[in-house]
């Protein structure tokens, strides 16, 4: 390889350091779960309800100002920003009590605002508080069952104690995530709900990487300590694993700084999840072997059953 970030032969013990990362990540999940109890998430009106309003102005827009004329409404939770161009502009309104009427009545004051203005009203979405419940419970449901096919499809393919440590490695990277909502009070959206799934799906990846070559080890070395073992085949991965969170990164950190103010949120979750998602292939998945009990000699056992299944289907 041109570019290696990890040096060849790296002998790194990281079952000794998980002593350092199981605590870290208890408390970093404990937090996360009272911060979501005891603050709650900033859901944004994807969740919530209210109005959308997309507008297009005469030449860059002044943020700013829309900004001070919609506050003087006094329509509570307002939000102004970019939309792609300079002169793209989307503004989000909570929802307002008094039912449709009043969404409808929202948008004819904000059309009042710039009827002197030569502005283009290119969309405009009122969001209830019925059509957001579905959306939230169908975006639960999306990250249960996501969760739920990423066990069966381990479990399938490696062993339980496998299954059970990457849900219990991507359940990890989930909740710190939604922490970081939490902590920051992030917009949470459809599109957040997207970052997570994504998260998700890296994470799985990666653990999958890590779960592969220590399979392949505990064949070839039977009689080895599973923690040697283990921090073998992490070592061996090691190189792969930060390679490819680090040119994700680079691309996620591009999108954050160049892509706008619409994106942020989502782009800033999926930073921070691969971050995490990284730390718990390299620092969790594995030592949840320990955990749950895997013997060494449980795929090599697996694998005599199966060719003496093959062998008593080549002789019938």
């Amino acid at each position: 390889m041109l570019l290696r970030l990890v040096p060849d032969n790296t002998n790194i013990k990281f079952m000794w350091l998980r002593k350092a990362s199981f605590p870290l990540s208890i408390v970093l999940v404990i937090a996360s779960l009272a911060g979501f109890f005891l603050v709650g998430m900033n859901y944004g009106i994807d969740f919530k309800g209210g109005t959308i309003i997309e507008i297009k102005t005469d030449g860059p827009a002044d943020i700013g100002a829309i900004r001070s004329e919609l506050g003087e409404l006094n329509l509570g939770d307002v939000q102004v920003q970019e939309f792609g161009a300079s002169d793209d502009i989307l503004i989000r309104v909570e929802e307002q009590p008094g039912g449709e009427l009043a969404q409808q009545s929202v948008v004819q004051r904000i059309r009042t605002i710039f009827e002197d203005d030569n502005v283009d009203f290119r969309r405009v979405e009122v969001v209830g508080p019925r059509v957001s419940g579905e959306l939230a419970q169908a975006g639960a449901i999306a990250v249960i069952a996501s969760l739920l096919a990423i066990m069966f499809y381990i479990w399938f393919r490696f062993e339980w104690h496998f299954a059970i440590g990457a849900i219990l490695t991507t359940a990890n990277d989930v909740v710190i995530t939604i922490g970081l909502f939490v902590l920051l009070q992030l917009d949470f959206s459809l599109s957040s709900i997207a970052a997570v799934l994504t998260i998700i799906g890296y994470s799985l990846n990666d653990t999958v990487v890590v779960y592969d070559r220590i399979r392949e080890n505990l064949r070839k070395y039977k009689k080895r300590p599973l923690a040697d073992i283990l921090d073998q085949s992490i070592n061996e991965t090691l190189s792969r694993t930060t390679m490819t969170s680090v040119t994700t990164l680079l691309a996620l950190i591009s999108l954050y700084v160049f892509g706008g103010e619409v994106i942020q949120s989502f782009t800033l979750a999926m930073i921070f999840g691969i971050v995490i998602g990284t730390y718990s292939s390299i620092f969790l998945a594995a030592p949840f072997l320990i955990l749950l009990n895997l013997r060494p000699d449980a795929m090599s056992s697996k694998d005599d059953d199966g060719k003496k299944g093959s062998d008593a289907e080549a002789t019938a």
